[in-house]
C-alpha cells in the first residue's frame, strides 16, 4: 500500500513538473510575438512617414516659379537654392556635358576653356541635362557666376533653347566684386521672348533675409 501511495505522488509531481514547462514554454513564445509585433509596428510608422514625404513633395507640383541656375564651384548653387525656398520654386540646375575644372576656370591663362569660350560671344557649349520644360512657369528666375564680366556662355546655350513667352525672368549673379553688367541684358537679347527684369549680383553667402528683401522688392 505504502508503495503504491509513493507511486502515486510521483505521478503527481511529474504531471505539475510538466505543467510548468508548458506555461515557461508559453511565455517564451508570447514574448517573440510581442517582439514582432513591436517591429511591425515600427515598420508601419517609418512607412507613414514615407507617405507624408510623399504627398509633401506632390504638393510642390504645380508651382509657376522656377529657379534656374548654373553653377561651377557651389556659390550659386547656395544661392539659388535659398531664393527657391523663399519663392516655395522648382529648381533646376544646368550640368555642362564637359565638366569644368579648376584649371579650365584660370583667368590668368588666356589658353584656357573657359577664357577661350567668353572670348568667343558665339560659343555655345553643351549641355548634358537639358530635357526641363518650361511650360505652366509664370516666374523663371535665373542664377549663374559672372565669368570675364559677363554670363558664362552656357547660359546662352539655355536660354536660345527655350521659348520664354508670357513669362517674367529675372535673372540673379554671383561675385566676388564684379557686378551684374550687361549679363541679363545679353541672356533677354539671346532669349529674344519674356519679360525680363534687372538683374542683381550677390556676393558668397549672401543671407536668406537680403534675398527675401530683393524678392519682395519686385513685387
Amino acid at each position: 500500500m505504502r508503495r503504491m501511495m509513493t507511486m502515486i505522488v510521483c505521478a503527481m509531481l511529474a504531471l505539475g513538473l510538466a505543467g510548468c514547462a508548458g506555461k515557461a514554454d508559453s511565455v517564451s513564445v508570447s514574448d517573440t510575438t510581442e517582439t514582432t509585433n513591436n517591429s511591425s509596428q515600427e515598420t508601419t510608422s517609418a512607412n507613414d512617414v514615407t507617405d507624408v514625404i510623399v504627398d509633401d513633395a506632390s504638393l510642390e507640383e504645380g508651382t509657376n516659379v522656377l529657379v534656374v541656375y548654373f553653377s561651377a564651384t557651389g556659390t550659386t548653387k547656395e544661392v539659388a537654392e535659398k531664393i527657391a525656398a523663399i519663392t516655395n520654386a522648382d529648381i533646376y540646375e544646368i550640368t555642362p556635358m564637359q565638366e569644368y575644372t579648376s584649371d579650365d576656370l584660370n583667368w590668368h591663362d588666356a589658353s584656357t576653356r573657359a577664357t577661350r569660350e567668353q572670348n568667343d560671344s558665339s560659343a555655345r557649349p553643351e549641355i548634358a541635362n537639358d530635357t526641363i520644360s518650361l511650360d505652366g512657369y509664370d516666374t523663371v528666375y535665373i542664377g549663374y557666376p559672372i565669368w570675364w564680366g559677363e554670363e558664362p556662355r552656357i547660359m546662352d546655350t539655355f536660354v536660345e533653347s527655350h521659348a520664354f513667352d508670357g513669362m517674367t525672368v529675372v535673372p540673379f549673379c554671383t561675385s566676388s566684386s564684379s557686378g551684374i553688367g550687361r549679363s541679363g541684358k545679353n541672356l533677354a537679347e539671346n532669349a529674344g521672348s519674356g519679360n525680363w527684369l534687372d538683374g542683381k549680383r550677390f556676393g558668397a553667402g549672401a543671407s536668406q533675409e537680403e534675398l527675401a528683401e530683393w524678392i519682395d522688392s519686385m513685387k
